[in-house]
């Protein structure tokens, strides 16, 4: 996984006027946990723009002006109600030997048999919640739905990997491919439907999805 490094201050006063006197500076008060204590920081707001404002996931080195570094993740995030401004950030602390969790991006690839036949594509989850080493978390989950005809669907079983440990219901639907009225069902996805909805007869309304 990518990493992005966030270069800051290590901060000795906590209190509410000095984290107003930060954010009125254009500093974004932090907190690292995770470590064998919390450590206080603040950086340039600007500094966040490409670990906030991206649907990707990243790791984080947090470079501090006394020299040290820490390996972390972002794991909250509160904006201003009003402005969106970024007023706080909460990091976990990484380390090589240690699983942690975290929601990675949903890469849709191929062309689906049944979107081309006029079915249309739902997708339920756009991250999915994974764990794993740090450097074994990927960039993103790659989802080809190329075998997908109408009516079929995508359970998260078929994209188990060796390096982490998807933290999701076996049954759970990451892909499927939903009939519209415009849909062309070929003789395989009439097949297929049949067997998903009980038979030809079944009434529409009685299909599960």
């Amino acid at each position: 996984m990518k990493s992005i490094t966030i270069n800051g201050s290590q901060r000795e006063s906590v209190g509410k006027s000095s984290t107003k006197t930060l954010r009125n500076a254009g500093q974004v008060p932090c907190v690292i946990y995770g470590g064998d204590k919390s450590l206080h920081f603040s950086a340039p707001e600007l500094a966040f723009s490409k670990l906030v404002y991206t649907p990707n996931a990243h790791t984080v080195v947090i470079a501090l002006d006394n020299g040290e570094t820490y390996n972390a993740v972002m794991q909250d995030i509160q904006f201003h109600p009003v402005t969106d401004r970024i007023l706080h950030i909460d990091f976990y602390q990484t380390f090589e030997d240690k699983e942690i969790t975290m929601e990675i991006p949903v890469q849709v690839v191929g062309t689906s048999k049944g979107v081309l036949n006029g079915g249309v594509l739902r997708r339920p989850y756009r991250k999915l919640k994974v764990k794993a080493i740090p450097s074994k978390l990927p960039d993103f989950i790659e989802v080809d739905i190329t075998p997908l005809k109408i009516g079929s669907k995508l359970y998260i079983t078929e994209l188990e990997n060796e390096d982490y440990k998807f933290l999701h219901p076996d049954n759970t639907v990451v892909c499927q491919v939903r009939r519209s009225r415009l849909a062309v069902v070929d003789d395989e996805d009439e097949d297929e439907d049949e067997a998903v909805e009980g038979g030809a007869d079944a009434a529409p309304e009685a299909v599960q999805e």
